[in-house]
């Protein structure tokens, strides 16, 4: 029952964090990209294009392109990816149709083309990066960086790179005018920049080792209020000889602070050695995304005869 209730909370906390994701993108475009006229990535920028070359309002281009990117998506990421990007895209919507009437005579940095960049490149790096550590995505190009990442080991912010290089070159279209092309550059350098900085540092993972007498209260308390496992290895001291239970744990970095709370209030004189770890790929972690021919049962076993 309290399990059930944690996790409840827990779906609710990440749904509200990926609303607030939603907000500051919405903040980021509305407020400095699109009064200036300057054209980002994704469905995003195709829509700012659609309205200044035929005066359609921007939500409901970026609406009914995301629905029909989404329904491909749903086979290859799953129904639960989906589901939380059909609700950030309807909050990205929701708030875009706000902030856009709020900051459509009233640009911030008016006469600072550049400064709008760096700051809308920023916080739409932000808000895209928090949307896909919750499993969720402000649609568009980064779906499709999603669905390539699921299978290949190519970077998100590189992915996203490629495709929005080709929306914003093509804005020369409708804007005829190279100068706001290369301020959509620079938005997109800095917006994928953010993207693979936040992500590798919210997704990067540590390792623990934990010597305590209390080992199992300690792995108790991880595996039910971290909600991630832990390996009790047999060692023993080689100064007293006495035998002792160590523990090892692998979690995100954003797990950190959770898992040295719950062994401080167990036991704070536990001996606690962290370290950074490269690559973790299993159940709770990153698939191997390693490419090879598919085989056959018989073919593998005989290759391996």
């Amino acid at each position: 029952m309290v399990r059930k209730r944690k996790s409840k909370f827990r779906d609710v906390f990440e749904f509200l964090m990926i609303a607030l994701a939603m907000v500051i993108g919405s903040f980021g475009w509305c407020a400095f990209l699109l009064p200036h006229h300057i054209t980002i990535g994704g469905i995003a920028g195709i829509a700012s294009v659609i309205q200044w070359g035929f005066d359609i309002p921007v939500q409901y281009t970026y609406l009914i392109i995301n629905g029909i990117l989404l329904f491909v998506a749903l086979k290859i990421l799953g129904w639960k990816f989906c589901v939380r990007t059909i609700f950030a895209v309807l909050v990205f919507a929701s708030s875009t149709s706000i902030l856009r009437e709020v900051f459509a005579e009233h640009a911030l940095f008016a006469n600072e083309p550049f400064l709008a960049c760096v700051v809308g490149g920023v916080l739409l790096g932000i808000g895209v990066s928090i949307a896909l550590q919750y499993n969720a995505s402000s649609g568009g190009s980064d779906v499709i960086a999603a669905m390539i990442h699921k299978y290949r080991d190519i970077s998100l912010g590189r992915v996203i790179l490629v495709c929005d290089l080709c929306i914003i070159t093509s804005s020369y279209l409708v804007l005829e005018n190279w100068e706001k092309v290369i301020y959509g550059y620079i938005v997109l350098f800095v917006m994928t920049y953010m993207v693979d900085y936040l992500i590798s540092g919210m997704r990067g993972s540590v390792q623990f080792f934990v010597i305590s007498e209390h080992w199992g209260e300690i792995g108790t308390a991880i595996n039910n209020d971290v909600d991630r496992g832990c390996t009790l290895i047999e060692a023993r001291g080689f100064y007293t000889g006495k035998k002792v239970g160590m523990l090892f744990i692998i979690a995100r970095r954003s797990e950190a602070h959770s898992i040295y709370q719950v062994i401080d209030e167990i036991d704070p004189n536990a001996f606690v050695s962290q370290g950074v770890v490269n690559g973790v790929y299993g159940m709770g972690f990153d698939r191997m995304k390693v490419p090879h021919k598919k085989r056959t049962v018989e073919e593998a076993v005989k290759g391996k005869a």
